[in-house]
């Protein structure tokens, strides 16, 4: 009886485990499908680690955390160079993360790039880098790029947007607004350094710059035969939910022919109709296949929408 009640226990814990498990693996997806980066301490151990890395997984699993990040953090700064030291840094980045500490789980995945380019998936880690950046962006962490601003009688987010040349959208975004509705005395971040967009066609690319720094790619489409024109412009208008003109029709943006998708932005080009807006076909994504404009899938191109505003310097090269 003893050994079936010991039995019966051990599997009761063996399914909570594994619920717990899946409860992480299912919380580790943004809102916007994107992977969020997980700890990779309660999987299993992989064949070649150290028993100073398994020993950290350990006390992650059982519940150490302190221990555990004390334990990665010794060896990150004892093995570096090697294999220990680039998947100890790779942990403490995730436990961060997932901690909300973003701008430390930032350095440290770049970390993993610049010191250890040996062992390190760069596409992985530049997308892991980019969820940080994305972040602290959407956020209320205080950045050299960013400030806070005291709302004052008469202020309004459109007024304050202009100022700062910024959009209302991220100004709600990162500071958790609701409504538009704003008071005296209330604090705000808001970004103070301008975005620009560099659009690559022989990549399919379209990068968004903060200063200097890269702050996300998005694979995009341009047009067939080269089509796409080249240069710098600005962000001339944008829409939300934008009407398809196709040789004088208008095409409501509800209907399942209007191939904008969800947002337009239109440049400055010195032909007017180009821009960069969504799809209805997100299989085109990464070919030369548009009649020259930029193709987005629609939730990036929502995300970039909300970021940047009008005035916007875009350049795009061959």
């Amino acid at each position: 009886m003893n050994k079936n009640i010991l039995k019966a226990a051990i599997a009761i814990v063996l399914v909570l485990l594994i619920a717990v498990i899946v409860k992480l693996s299912i919380s580790s997806f943004t809102k916007s499908g994107e992977p969020k980066p997980l700890a990779n301490l309660t999987v299993a151990v992989i064949p070649e680690e150290s028993e100073s890395l398994k020993t950290a997984r350990t006390l992650f699993v059982e519940g150490n955390r302190a221990e555990s990040i004390r334990a990665l953090e010794e060896i990150a700064a004892s093995a570096k160079g090697n294999r220990d030291g680039y998947e100890s840094t790779i942990m403490l980045a995730d436990i961060y993360y997932n901690d909300e500490n973003f701008i430390k789980a930032k350095e440290l995945y770049l970390t993993a790039i610049d010191e250890y380019p040996q062992f390190c998936d760069y596409a992985d880690m530049q997308k892991r880098a980019a969820s940080a950046r994305m972040a602290i962006l959407f956020s209320k962490i205080i950045t050299p790029d960013s400030e806070l601003y005291i709302v004052v009688p008469g202020d309004s987010l459109i007024r304050i947007a202009k100022r700062y040349s910024t959009t209302v959208d991220l100004i709600k975004k990162a500071n958790g607004l609701k409504s538009d509705l704003i008071m005296p005395e209330m604090k705000l971040k808001v970004q103070k350094i301008p975005f620009s967009i560099l659009i690559d066609k022989s990549q399919s690319v379209l990068t968004l710059l903060l200063g200097d720094e890269v702050i996300k790619t998005y694979i995009v489409s341009t047009g067939k035969n080269n089509s796409t024109p080249v240069g710098t412009f600005k962000i001339r208008d944008k829409l939300v939910r934008p009407v398809w003109y196709n040789h004088g029709v208008a095409v409501p943006a509800d209907s399942s022919e209007n191939v904008l998708g969800s947002r337009w932005m239109g440049l400055t080009t010195e032909e007017s109709g180009y821009g960069i807006h969504g799809t209805i076909e997100p299989e085109s994504i990464g070919y030369q296949c548009t009649d020259g404009c930029v193709r987005m899938i629609n939730e990036e191109v929502n995300e970039l929408y909300t970021i940047v505003p009008v005035g916007t310097s875009v350049t795009i090269v061959d």
